[in-house]
């Protein structure tokens, strides 16, 4: 029986490659997210535009005072990682996925237990979705600068 170790199977993948991997996952949630909000404002509000522009003024604090704070720190945190190929799963460390199981944990539950009224969580949802598309933009806009900087 060949020995194989521990590390060659271990699916390591270039940095740009994690910062991607974060992208495409901030940018699905915002996806799923941004849906839902969509689906119970078109369904219980009077005035579509009033909680479209409600949910996109809550999205700008939301972001800039919250996701790009998160999303700077794991893309600084990529990009300082000392292997040159890490595991595909470190483009979040321990703590960011227990805060997304947590979130998502909670999302569930609040949905489940019908706690807020589904207009309010439409609105909730447009700011909460605008915040992780922003981020997935801005993940994709670091990685450009990421190999723009590799190449040079």
């Amino acid at each position: 029986m060949p020995n194989i170790s521990l590390k060659s199977l271990k699916p390591g993948v270039p940095k740009v490659v994690l910062i991607a991997l974060g992208a495409a996952l901030w940018g699905f949630a915002a996806f799923r997210i941004l849906k839902m909000g969509f689906i119970f404002i078109e369904k219980h509000a009077l005035h579509h535009l009033i909680n479209y522009l409600i949910g996109f003024a809550g999205f700008v604090p939301f972001f800039l005072l919250v996701f790009r704070k998160v999303s700077l720190r794991y893309i600084t945190r990529i990009k300082n990682l000392p292997q040159k190929r890490p595991c595909m799963f470190a483009f979040f460390d321990v703590r960011g996925y227990v805060m997304m199981s947590f979130m998502i944990t909670m999302g569930i539950a609040f949905s489940h237990w019908k706690v807020i009224p589904e207009l309010y969580k439409g609105t909730f949802f447009i700011s909460l979705g605008l915040s992780l598309l922003a981020s997935s933009v801005f993940y994709i806009v670091e990685g450009v600068q990421f190999v723009r900087n590799e190449v040079k």
